[in-house]
């Protein structure tokens, strides 16, 4: 199947377009005819994303910004002028997030906030933004990232998937709130993905590995990489994903099955 234009004439913003699987769905969306403004609060991190757009030749559809999805001036700013300079929105992807674990017992409340702030404070306030612009198009849609320590027991990570728990809810009751109006929210919950976050996610030196020792994909090739969400999330947003809404796609390769 040729997708090269499934996105010709969406616009996009996704926030988090630096690394990981935020980068990897701003090359999607780009190679798939779509005008995206990758967001990110590390400015090298998106000129690398420009670079790899470069050698695939879709570069002249990419604009960037620096934005920090936890300051609300910073989202205020940046969400609106990527959106101006889009000329409207049509997709938002709320990539932008941050994993780090802790014993609960001793974890600090500067900590719990700091994850909270990024992660589920930061997809509201994108999403706040970028809504005027959505509902205008009567198409929009808002893919957010749940995971799958939503709804699993992922030791070490209770304010992660604190904040990834509230994302699903806060979708959920996203959709419902505009369905009438056109728009689409769904969430994505990824587990066993390769990333820079799942890299380094801070577990505890004296961790329990019998603790995590579920957490291995079932299919037997290993973690998979950022490329695959991506592609999940181009069929969300598309109009492949026309009839889904006010729910979550969990990609996992049969984790937790």
């Amino acid at each position: 199947m040729d997708l090269t234009h499934r996105f010709a004439e969406y616009r996009a913003l996704v926030t988090g377009g630096g690394s990981g699987i935020g980068r990897a769905t701003v090359l999607r969306l780009l190679d798939e005819g779509a005008a995206v403004a990758a967001a990110d609060v590390s400015a090298p991190g998106l000129e690398e994303t420009r670079e790899l757009a470069s050698g695939a030749g879709t570069a002249d559809r990419l604009t960037t910004t620096v934005l920090d999805v936890a300051d609300e001036e910073s989202v205020r700013d940046g969400a609106g002028a990527a959106v101006e300079g889009l000329g409207g929105l049509d997709v938002l992807v709320n990539a932008a997030g941050i994993l780090d674990s802790a014993h609960t017992e001793t974890m600090t409340l500067a900590f719990w906030n700091r994850i909270i702030g990024v992660n589920l404070t930061g997809t509201f306030l994108v999403t706040r933004a970028a809504l005027p612009a959505l509902l205008a198009t009567g198409r929009g849609v808002v893919v957010n990232f749940s995971s799958t320590s939503a709804a699993f027991a992922h030791p070490y990570m209770a304010a992660y998937a604190a904040t990834k728990g509230g994302i699903q809810s806060f979708t959920h009751a996203l959709a419902a709130e505009y369905s009438k109006r056109g728009l689409r929210a769904v969430c994505v919950a990824p587990g066993s993905i390769d990333s820079g976050m799942t890299r380094a996610p801070g577990l505890p030196e004296d961790l329990d590995a019998d603790l995590l020792a579920k957490l291995s994909p079932a299919l037997g090739k290993g973690f998979a990489g950022p490329e695959t969400v991506a592609g999940a999330i181009a069929m969300l947003a598309s109009e492949d994903g026309a009839f889904i809404t006010g729910t979550e796609l969990r990609i996992d390769g049969g984790t937790h099955m």
